[in-house]
């Protein structure tokens, strides 16, 4: 019967895997609880079993054999025992959760005074640090993107757009909803409408002004004679069809550039916001700054998106620390 279930766990050919002695009433007491009365899947009882088993395990074998003896720091050192043997934040975090119910099972049932496990947090996942283009990526990326200095409209859009959005940090939305009113290509800076229709004034760096004049003069012309309904006067950046770009489409734009630059990674334009963000702080800037720049109402967000490369970390140390090196 290996690899099969009872209500009350799995089961090993000799009856369904037992809790330590101690814990072994309560412990069966409780999985018939959530088999039964809570109805909760087979698979889920039987994950909630093999984890109480282990759980019941290591406090017996550490001589805590009534569950009214198990204190918060018990728990949190069964929870770093775990760390030790290899369980990443989310096993530890879903054996946790059984260990909540199992206690507050024992409350209920007058086998404890109070559910210490109430006051233990999960731990929390690392946050998968996101996709940053290198300096020399993106120089690559703005080469692609001039298809070798092609006067085609659309090429001279995309690549304004690229260079754009590198150059401020903005959100695809923001660049799409540009106005000509917005941007002030002689003090070099533009006017974003953010989330909630805040605002904020960022500086627009050389590389994008010049993109940015090449487009307006000689790529938006051709494509607002294009239009049939009227040119879409406002519209910093249009469509074939002399319209203004629609998200999807400056998606696309973004996308075809990174594949013609042969990126590692497939480019999306929260990557050129994640890059502008990394590069500034990586070259001194600190984060409140960037979190004005990128238009975040905490710097928490910010943090996020502002991480810094490993080798930053390590040459900044080296550098800083006063007993960094013998």
């Amino acid at each position: 019967m290996t690899g099969e279930h009872s209500a009350l766990g799995p089961v090993d050919g000799r009856g369904p895997i037992a809790f330590a002695e101690p814990y072994r009433r309560l412990g069966e007491q409780f999985m018939a609880h959530i088999a039964v009365e809570r109805g909760l899947s087979p698979a889920t009882v039987s994950a909630y079993g093999a984890d109480l088993r282990k759980y019941s395990a290591w406090l017996a074998d550490h001589g805590i054999e009534d569950v009214r003896a198990v204190s918060r720091r018990d728990i949190e050192d069964y929870l770093a025992h775990r760390a030790r043997g290899g369980d990443g934040a989310t096993s530890r975090a879903r054996r946790l959760a059984a260990i909540h119910d199992f206690h507050r099972f024992a409350v209920a049932q007058g086998q404890a005074d109070a559910d210490v496990s109430s006051a233990v947090r999960p731990p929390r996942a690392p946050r998968d640090l996101p996709d940053v283009l290198t300096i020399d990526q993106v120089r690559s990326l703005m080469d692609a993107a001039a298809m070798s200095g092609s006067s085609d409209p659309i090429v001279l859009r995309d690549k304004a757009l690229l260079e754009f959005l590198y150059a401020t940090g903005a959100r695809i939305s923001e660049a799409v909803g540009l106005d000509r009113g917005d941007l002030d290509l002689d003090e070099e800076y533009v006017r974003l409408t953010g989330k909630g229709s805040k605002q904020r004034l960022v500086p627009v760096g050389g590389y994008a002004c010049d993109a940015l004049r090449e487009y307006l003069d000689s790529g938006r012309p051709e494509l607002s004679g294009r239009s049939r309904h009227g040119v879409e006067a406002s519209a910093v950046f249009l469509n074939r069809r002399g319209r203004r770009l629609s998200r999807q489409s400056a998606w696309d734009a973004v996308r075809l550039a990174g594949e013609r630059a042969h990126l590692p990674i497939p480019l999306h334009p929260h990557t050129l916001r994640h890059s502008f963000a990394t590069h500034l702080i990586e070259g001194g800037a600190d984060v409140r700054t960037v979190q004005e720049l990128l238009g975040h109402a905490s710097v928490t967000t910010t943090q996020v998106y502002t991480h810094i490369s490993p080798q930053t970390l390590i040459e900044t140390y080296a550098t800083s620390h006063p007993r960094a090196r013998r």
